[in-house]
């Protein structure tokens, strides 16, 4: 990234390095079709630019591309396009392989901000929520005439803070809850050969279900939750840590607890600043330190801040559509265009730092300040 190109030039580059990936990683990929009208390339390029743009709606978004970037699309081509399963499943290949690049390029530049905690070395380590947002202009009204919210959950990799696409909850038309669609996902990743290594989820309390996660162990599934003010568990025995670890401060007791037969860990944590007691449930082994457990769950608030980023920064408030490939191309280039913003900003902290915002000298000075103390 030291050559200096333009951000089109840029973005087109990273699209054909992430397609030639996705057809390599298939023998006979079903959703590889050549189109005149819209190449796959274009089709991701443009829908970049849109969530890029601070447009209202699609039919904005064609006027744009027409008198900013001129760019002129058919309106027909670009509206089927979206709703395109073939589309859609290029898409989830080529999202993943933009996602792998973007991490090796963050890995090259010495991004990783839980370095510091080695027993997490093993793990995949996220924070995941639902996101829900207005939904489309033309949703139908379920049964009873109302409409609700478009959702989906995102993930992001606490390591390098890129943002993953998991799952579509709803398109508006009724109102669904995210924990069904989340285990739903997971199990189905269960079944995914190309797996690797242990995954822990950092979520919130709606998440708990203690039976479900014991069994997810054996799939190398873990959680991050708190504990819920109506929860009923029955003391076991404590688990012996090193108090006076810098890493354990705050840290009043490290147990484990039972709840109908299943055992899980409690990390209870009091804020030396607000001196708030806070408890958090997991299903780590022992060796994790608590204090490591805790801190991870207070880092799960930055994919709050991703959230408000896509908002208000890419504009993202509303549904594109109520169809679910439309839907799921829009999560899926959202996420797409935010970790493509997050590389060029930690690639620039590296490669340009006399660049960097002075707020942004001042947060980070502001931190090492806290650790030091």
């Amino acid at each position: 990234m030291n050559e200096i190109i333009s951000l089109n030039d840029y973005i087109i580059a990273h699209c054909n390095e992430s397609m030639e990936k996705a057809l390599s990683a298939e023998r006979y990929p079903l959703w590889d079709r050549a189109c005149p009208e819209m190449s796959d390339i274009d089709f991701t390029r443009f829908g970049l630019m849109r969530c890029m743009s601070t447009v209202n709606s699609g039919r904005h978004f064609l006027q744009t591309a027409d008198n900013v970037h001129d760019e002129q699309l058919p309106l027909s081509t670009y509206f089927n396009s979206l709703k395109s399963l073939r589309r859609r499943k290029m898409l989830e290949a080529l999202e993943e392989q933009s996602y792998q690049l973007h991490s090796k390029t963050l890995e090259e530049n010495g991004i990783d901000y839980l370095k510091q905690f080695p027993e997490l070395k093993q793990y995949t380590v996220e924070a995941a929520d639902g996101h829900f947002i207005d939904h489309a202009c033309h949703t139908e009204k379920s049964k009873n005439g109302k409409v609700y919210a478009a959702g989906f959950i995102y993930a992001m990799n606490l390591k390098n803070g890129l943002l993953r696409p998991l799952c579509c909850v709803t398109n508006g038309t009724k109102r669904n809850h995210e924990i069904p669609a989340l285990r739903n996902y997971i199990e189905t990743q269960n079944n995914n050969k190309n797996k690797q290594g242990k995954q822990l989820y950092v979520y919130d309390k709606a998440v708990t279900d203690h039976s479900w996660w014991e069994a997810q162990k054996l799939h190398d599934n873990y959680m991050i939750s708190v504990l819920k003010e109506n929860s009923v568990a029955t003391f076991f025995e404590s688990i012996p840590f090193d108090d006076k670890s810098d890493v354990n401060i705050g840290i009043e007791s490290y147990s484990i607890y039972e709840n109908k037969g299943i055992k899980f860990s409690l990390v209870e944590y009091r804020d030396p600043e607000t001196q708030i007691l806070h408890r958090f449930v997991t299903t780590l082994p022992e060796c994790v330190n608590p204090g490591t457990i805790a801190m991870l769950y207070f880092k799960r608030w930055t994919v709050e801040k991703a959230f408000n980023n896509s908002k208000s920064d890419l504009k993202e408030k509303k549904a594109w559509s109520s169809n679910f490939n439309a839907l799921k191309n829009q999560m899926r280039l959202t996420t797409m265009t935010y970790n493509l913003m997050r590389v060029f900003e930690e690639v620039s902290k590296t490669q340009a730092p006399k660049h960097i915002h002075p707020s942004d000298k001042k947060y980070s000075k502001a931190l090492e300040k806290s650790v030091m103390v």
